[in-house]
């Protein structure tokens, strides 16, 4: 093999190498992204205001749980309440044409995305469905004051 030719071979192989870590770096860049928006980040909220147009407290499109369809000025948003106890326990009622305001950000799901809800409020009334991190909140007990009272002694 002449000189010139063993050059040629050698910048060919280099551009290759060059070409294959760049298309690997870029796969690595646009993981990140999908796995970013798998995780809920207090960082990413945002703030939805709008008119109920419907509420579900028991949802069969996932995720399970309480979905609120909120009209926008960009549009219809369907947001992810988590468990309508919660609400409940709160005596927050959502029925069509109330306006809210909702904290939370849009988060990835299968090939698609939801909006996590972690703060709904209405009027004077605010309610965490999430905590900061994201995770769905239990309901607090719906006990009566005198039920808890009564039930004291039981064990």
């Amino acid at each position: 093999m002449k000189p010139t030719e063993r050059i040629r071979t050698g910048f060919f192989v280099l551009a290759e190498v060059l070409a294959l870590c760049l298309a690997a770096g870029a796969q690595q860049a646009a993981q990140p992204e999908a796995r970013r928006l798998q995780s809920y980040d207090a960082g990413r909220e945002v703030t939805l205001v709008g008119t109920v147009v419907k509420y579900e407290a028991s949802s069969s499109a996932p995720p399970m749980g309480a979905h609120l369809l909120v009209q926008t000025s960009s549009g219809q948003v369907d947001v992810h309440l988590g468990n309508a106890r919660v609400l409940q326990a709160s005596h927050l009622e959502l029925k069509a044409g109330d306006n809210v305001r909702i904290v939370g950000e849009s988060l990835a799901l299968g090939d698609g995305t939801f909006f996590a809800a972690r703060i709904v409020q209405k009027g004077t009334q605010a309610v965490a469905v999430r905590n900061a991190k994201g995770f769905l909140l239990r309901p607090s007990s719906t006990l009566s004051q005198s039920q808890k009272d009564a039930l004291r002694g039981v064990r």
